[in-house]
């Protein structure tokens, strides 16, 4: 892909909305990033630009242009019908994005590596369990880069206004506050303050949440969040990917990542409750104090002693023993020693001390974690590159496993790149999923069909409801999935490679004010040299038969004589045969079964006119009917 990309050439992409996908995307190499990442959401968020528009724009600027292919809307929708099938097995935006993305190809290296491709994946989902990858892919996506958290609790103290400008425009600032030597005196406003030093001027010696980091240290020794909230936010994602790279037994550096964020986790629940502990000593103090004084046998001067003094040697011997095993407690649950209480009963608890403990212990728990999110920072900065590697692997997983999982539930085939159009147990891609989801052949018939020269074109008739349009589906279902570098669902398969399909529907009539626009449709479509398929489903005349047929004879000679494939299903074939030699195939109903449906052999006969199906359809709604219906569909079944 060029350097510069022309927006302009896409077709319905004018100066004006080109200028403006640009601007919005942020410039051209934003574009060329756009396209090259198949960004469909990124470019269909603006404003005007459809998700349709967007794939167009990232197929034409990538060279795959799919109305090339496809001429009519019947032709796109087979298309479309395709990419939502696959869609159904996809799990994040990546893989959902590369799969509509997937267009018509031309070069046959290219769309042999593609089935080779789908077909790998075919036989890696074959040996996986696929409900619990599924699970597994759930929501999975690209990581979130999210914005810094401002804490006001914590302080970035330095010693000048240099060095105040430097840590604003690393951005810093986005952080923590930012405050100056002579601000220093309010530090004990802050849980935590990080000193980022030049020279180490500062005398904080008496200060105990304080922390030392170098001016000229990387910024994840200064803010290691600046690092890690990338990883935390993004947690579930990691352990999602973890998880479907141990289950395919790939390596990952992803557990050592978890790891470190699970014990940075842990950190937060090693916080002290030093409030619960003391009060926890303080009611057992008090329960001791009390059953000991009871056994307590004072004699005179002793209790001449505590009326003076408040205490004599026994009780005091008591308070000691007393507060000294609690005191034992509390270091035992606080991994703090001091001694929180005043020697009255009930014990009284020394507020200032504990909030001093409290307000320490807190300072060294804090220089405690800033170390090791420091060191956890610097680790899985080291290993940033092959997380985002993993992760973009998972998501190109889940684009090979949607491929795969179609491939599979559908038990598509190679085809073969030939010279004509040979299938051997075809089925359309809807009743394929039918089979599969019952998990039944009853009712389900493949079928087998060819066109080669010099018989590339052929009159399809027959039974109604007879498949005749389920098969001109399935015949482009297999040309289209072909092109688009798919294998295709039947048994056996040999594909002409085209430049053009066109697959017409119903709903056309030749009455007298329809020829000119039949003629404005179909004839261009004989006078280019493309290689075509045309799929022509039940064109038939209302009135001016005689020269409908000869309109529509001629345009069968034109495809007869080029390069080109045609399956025209009509009911005109007898009068069609009579201007050009043509072979006819049929679909034939063979008769009622005992429910009174139609019993229909769905694989055509060649070079066989098949009878229509009036008086079978006529028989089944006779045999479903009552009263005076029955009575009427019986006369007019004694005229058969």
């Amino acid at each position: 892909m060029g350097k510069k990309l022309d927006l302009t050439k896409v077709k319905g992409v004018g100066e004006r909305m080109a200028q403006k996908i640009v601007q919005q995307l942020g410039g051209e190499q934003e574009l060329i990033n756009a396209v090259e990442n198949f960004e469909i959401d990124r470019i269909s968020s603006i404003e005007g630009v459809s998700q349709r528009k967007a794939i167009e724009i990232i197929n034409d600027l990538s060279g795959n242009s799919t109305e090339e292919f496809l001429k009519t809307e019947r032709a796109l929708q087979l298309y479309e019908e395709i990419l939502e099938k696959i869609l159904s097995y996809a799990h994040s935006s990546h893989a959902k994005n590369k799969i509509l993305l997937l267009s018509p190809l031309q070069d046959p290296e290219k769309i042999k590596s593609s089935i080779d491709f789908v077909m790998e994946a075919k036989r890696s989902v074959s040996s996986l369990p696929i409900k619990h990858v599924r699970g597994l892919l759930n929501n999975l996506s690209l990581p979130h880069e999210i914005k810094p958290n401002y804490d006001p609790s914590v302080a970035i103290l330095v010693e000048s206004s240099e060095d105040y400008g430097y840590l604003v425009d690393l951005g810093l600032n986005r952080h923590f506050p930012i405050i100056s030597a002579q601000e220093s005196g309010e530090i004990q406003e802050y849980e935590f303050v990080i000193y980022v030093y030049s020279h180490g001027n500062l005398a904080l010696d008496e200060q105990e949440n304080v922390v030392m980091v170098s001016k000229d240290s990387e910024i994840l020794e200064i803010i290691p969040e600046s690092v890690l909230n990338y990883f935390t936010h993004n947690k579930s994602i990691l352990t999602q990917v973890l998880e479907l790279r141990n289950l395919l037994k790939k390596e990952t550096v992803l557990d050592e990542t978890i790891k470190i964020l699970n014990e940075l986790e842990e950190l937060k629940y090693k916080e002290v409750d030093f409030d619960k502990s003391v009060n926890s000593a303080k009611k057992r103090a008090d329960d001791e104090i009390k059953s000991a004084v009871k056994n307590v046998d004072l004699k005179g001067d002793e209790v001449l002693a505590l009326l003076n003094q408040g205490m004599t040697g026994k009780i005091e011997k008591i308070f000691d023993e007393v507060i000294s095993k609690a005191r034992a407690d509390i270091k035992l649950d606080t991994s703090t020693e001091f001694d929180p209480f005043l020697r009255t009963y009930p014990l009284e608890i020394d507020d200032a001390e504990l909030e001093r403990v409290k307000k320490q212990d807190l300072s060294k728990r804090q220089i405690e974690i800033f170390d090791k999110k420091v060191t956890a920072a610097k680790r899985l900065f080291q290993i940033r590159t092959k997380v985002d590697q993993e992760i973009k692997e998972a998501l190109e997983f889940d684009y090979q496993f949607a491929l795969g999982c179609f491939a599979h539930y559908y038990q598509l085939k190679t085809p073969e790149i030939g010279n004509a159009f040979h299938l051997e147990g075809a089925l359309h891609l809807n009743l394929a999923h039918e089979n599969e989801s019952t998990n039944s052949s009853e009712d389900i018939q493949r079928i087998d069909y060819s066109l080669f020269y010099p018989e590339n074109v052929a009159l399809l008739t027959g039974a109604n409801s007879g498949g005749k349009t389920t098969l001109l589906e399935t015949l482009a279902q297999i040309s289209i999935m072909t092109h688009m570098g798919l294998p295709v669902c039947a048994e056996k398969a040999e594909v002409k490679l085209l430049d053009e399909v066109y697959f017409f529907s119903k709903q056309r009539s030749l009455d007298a004010g329809a020829f000119e626009s039949f003629l404005r449709t179909f004839m261009p479509i004989v006078t280019t040299d493309n290689q075509k398929l045309i799929l022509l489903d039940e064109l038939e005349a209302i009135t001016e038969l005689e020269a409908a047929v000869k309109i529509i004879s001629s345009f069968i000679e034109l495809i007869n004589d080029s390069n080109s494939f045609a399956v025209i299903v009509t009911h005109m074939a007898r009068e069609i045969i009579k201007y050009a030699p043509i072979r006819v195939d049929g679909i034939e109903a063979k008769g009622l079964d005992d429910n009174y449906n139609l019993l229909v052999d769905r694989t055509p006969k060649m070079n066989y006119l098949a009878r229509s199906t009036p008086e079978l359809i006529l028989k089944m709604i006779y045999e479903r009917s009552d009263g005076k219906l029955k009575y009427i569909y019986g006369k007019i079944l004694e005229k058969f």
